[in-house]
């Protein structure tokens, strides 16, 4: 009885520890963007950061306005959500509910195969096949524009969701179930009024994790979505994003100059936007519980 008194004292140790540490290291990251960020806003307005119209790190005088980094961010992850939501969980209804049991293996080996796709991979898939169909279908001046960059980050974030919210269906008791056809209910009305509902909390969490994904994705949003640091008009025209902007122009900075400074600052805005997103999520999932 001791011994395993023991060992419950010493796995809620590491688990607590665990807790501690991760927020340890998000604190830490928190001040390490912070750092050089205060360092650039001492040099440069946080006015004219937040609400400049204008990125241009090389002109005379150089200016650093985020709004089109800003904007170019929240465009690609509003229509990659617009699309890979609705399609991602209703994939995950077919699989979890409707599915038959080979086409469910097959379904679920495919969904995990797109998620190990390299993200380089689909950004070339996106210069040579998937632009140039953009470009003629919608009649536009370049394929490589914000609305290429969403379709990708859509494609991106399925597995997640999909193979989340799979999960969150699943695990809901089947005696929810036996109780709606009891009650009259056919297999449709069982699944959207009675399953749906008891996984909300996890389909929430799939997508929360789902948007986490496009936000900080770098590589597909670099490739093909045009570069163009400017106030988009639409999702398609060429935009650019925050992670495409300090990817890009990191290694070109030099270090200690306003302008290597300034991506910290660029850091910093896209870890509270992310932070801003897990805080709504969180309180999504506490006003489902309750």
């Amino acid at each position: 009885m001791l011994l395993r008194q023991i060992k419950e004292n010493i796995i809620e140790f590491f688990i607590r520890a665990s807790g501690f540490l991760i927020i340890a290291f998000v604190a830490l990251v928190f001040l390490f963007l912070l750092k050089d960020s205060l360092v650039f806003f001492s040099q440069y307005s946080l006015k004219s950061f937040l609400l400049g119209k204008q990125w241009l790190p090389i002109s005379d005088p150089e200016q650093f306005g985020s709004v089109p980094l800003v904007l170019g961010s929240l465009y690609v992850t509003f229509f990659a959500a617009m699309i890979a939501v609705p399609l991602g969980v209703a994939t995950a209804m077919f699989i979890a509910e409707a599915a038959p049991r080979s086409l469910k293996t097959v379904l679920k080996s495919s969904v995990e195969i797109l998620a190990s796709i390299p993200s380089v991979v689909l950004g070339f898939v996106g210069i040579v096949w998937l632009g140039p169909i953009i470009k003629n279908i919608f009649h536009i001046a370049t394929g490589m524009c914000g609305l290429t960059g969403s379709l990708l980050l859509a494609f991106m974030a399925l597995p997640t969701i999909i193979t989340i919210s799979e999960d969150a269906i699943r695990s809901v008791p089947k005696s929810y179930r036996e109780a709606a056809y009891g009650l009259g209910a056919t297999r449709w009305q069982a699944l959207w009024r009675v399953v749906l509902p008891a996984a909300a909390s996890g389909i929430i969490a799939a997508i929360m994790l789902g948007i986490g994904r496009v936000v900080g994705e770098t590589m597909v949003v670099m490739m093909v979505t045009g570069n163009s640091p400017v106030i988009p008009q639409s999702i398609a025209v060429p935009l650019r994003t925050l992670t495409a902007t300090i990817a890009s122009e990191m290694g070109e900075a030099v270090k200690g100059s306003l302008h290597y400074e300034s991506l910290f600052a660029v850091g910093l805005v896209l870890f509270v936007i992310t932070f801003i997103i897990n805080f709504i999520a969180d309180l999504c999932l506490h006003r489902q519980k309750g």
